[in-house]
């Protein structure tokens, strides 16, 4: 078996039927542990994103924060993984993205609270956390420190796959293919922008990305919208054949999903896959950022980051689902290869059929911000799980610079394997991060109780509450 062969079977397993069940059966369990106050609060939370609360520790403000980990997730996956899901699982994938989502939620806002709790001070005075923290200061012990280790190296890795050349090689082949643009022209731009930005640190990544984030967001709902307005009439009958086909046990084909034949398993497994590898619940890179937030109290930046879920899945994935929906595209046959329209080239087809010509710089655009975004934050993640592993400064400034070369590389190479093999590194980090999450289940439920008590209820009743203000004067 060579290399590729090998990295394709482990890929399989890692982002297949076993894990995908336990990744949302965690969310299951979180959610019922923790009372439905996830669900329950988002409302409460989303209001939380844009409160200012910058007089505690941390190295950005919760915004910031948040904005830096939708940067990490907000890319691809919303425009590409969408597409690909409602062909390989049809329609009805997008129905099981929402419920993966939801799930999610409590997901998302465990690790993020673990994250804020369990953080350290580095050596230059900045936030350092996530899962490897929780697990090496919450589990403790050699076990708890293994599995920091583990999650750290799968990070590091996964940094530069999936965070770094994936997303420069999705920039340059949009352009290229659509615009004739050359590669290394593309890798040359995004690796001196990458540059500009990353060695800065933390501080300048969240200042972008809290600039790049709302207004990719904003572009690409406004086109999603003219799209869905334009095609409105088909709507009411997109929705029903997603869920239609969601729930059909037995294979099913017809209305917007033309010659689309999926049964509920393929719509289950596609789109919980393609959900989770959007949103990133359960993945443990989120709370990264989480850790470097300024915040009174672990719980309210849980519900801060929670919203990243609800923000990319519910909202951005909704989207380009009810766009491909609605087009009518979906189950298009390409008349070169004899096979389905997929990826990028059927949201494209999708955006084109009211924009016409300029469907594909919409898309193009939208991929470009994307993916570029993705390199920001991925790279913070990296870093820090590298910190983890390497004290030394030094070695962290070189990290920065060398994140930042080889988006070149992806730019301008050929990256099959590098594809599965950051997709198996990915998938990785999914194992101790989960471990760690039902591990610590009471702490999470703990501080989500005790937050709910002394912060949430008068909070909804219009009174500001500083946790730590008041532990301080108590």
């Amino acid at each position: 078996m060579d290399v590729s062969a090998l990295l394709a079977a482990v890929n399989n397993f890692v982002w297949g039927p076993v894990m995908l069940a336990f990744l949302v059966g965690t969310g299951v369990f979180l959610t019922i542990r923790l009372k439905f106050l996830p669900w329950r609060n988002l409302g409460y939370a989303i209001r939380m994103v844009f409160s200012r609360r910058d007089a505690h520790a941390g190295d950005i403000s919760p915004f910031q924060s948040l904005m830096t980990a939708l940067s990490a997730t907000v890319g691809t996956g919303n425009i590409v993984g969408v597409a690909t899901a409602m062909v390989l699982g049809g329609p009805g994938a997008l129905v099981w993205m929402w419920i993966a989502a939801a799930f999610g939620l409590s997901t998302k806002y465990a690790e993020s609270v673990l994250a804020v709790k369990y953080r350290e001070t580095n050596s230059v005075g900045e936030m350092s956390g996530g899962p490897m923290y929780a697990m090496k200061n919450g589990i403790g012990h050699w076990y708890g420190r293994g599995l920091g280790v583990l999650f750290a190296v799968f990070a590091v890795l996964a940094s530069f796959g999936i965070g770094n050349m994936t997303q420069a090689n999705s920039i340059a082949g949009a352009l290229s293919s659509s615009y004739s643009i050359p590669t290394w022209l593309v890798g040359g731009i995004i690796m001196v922008a990458a540059l500009a930005i990353l060695v800065r640190g933390i501080h300048s990544i969240g200042l972008v990305s809290s600039v790049i984030v709302p207004t990719m967001a904003a572009f690409y709902f406004v086109a999603s919208a003219v799209v869905i307005l334009a095609n409105f009439a088909a709507v009411p009958a997109g929705v029903e054949e997603m869920f239609r086909m969601a729930f059909s046990v037995e294979a099913a084909a017809g209305g917007v999903g033309g010659s689309i034949v999926a049964s509920m398993l393929q719509a289950m497994r596609w789109g919980v896959a393609r959900g989770v590898f959007s949103n990133e619940a359960g993945l443990g890179s989120a709370p990264i950022a989480a850790a470097a937030a300024r915040t009174d109290h672990a719980s309210r930046q849980g519900y801060v980051n929670m919203t990243g879920t609800f923000f990319d899945t519910m909202i951005i994935c909704m989207l380009t689902g009810l766009v491909i929906a609605s087009s009518g595209v979906l189950g298009t046959v390409n008349p070169d290869t004899g096979g389905l329209v997929s990826g990028i080239q059927l949201t494209i087809l999708a955006f084109s059929t009211v924009f016409g010509a300029a469907g594909k710089l919409i898309v193009s655009i939208a991929i470009s911000l994307f993916a570029f975004s993705t390199i920001l934050g991925w790279e913070y993640y990296g870093e820090k799980a590298l910190e983890y592993l390497i004290k030394k400064r030094p070695v962290i400034l070189g990290y920065r610079v060398l994140f930042s070369l080889m988006t070149f590389v992806g730019a301008t190479t050929t990256l099959e394997v590098v594809w599965n093999f950051s997709d198996t590194m990915n998938g990785l980090m999914i194992i101790p991060n989960l471990i760690c999450l039902i591990w610590l289940n009471k702490d999470i439920a703990d501080e989500c109780f005790e937050y709910e008590e002394k912060v949430v209820k008068l909070e909804k009743h219009g009174q500001s509450v500083d946790y730590q203000a008041e532990m301080a004067d108590s």
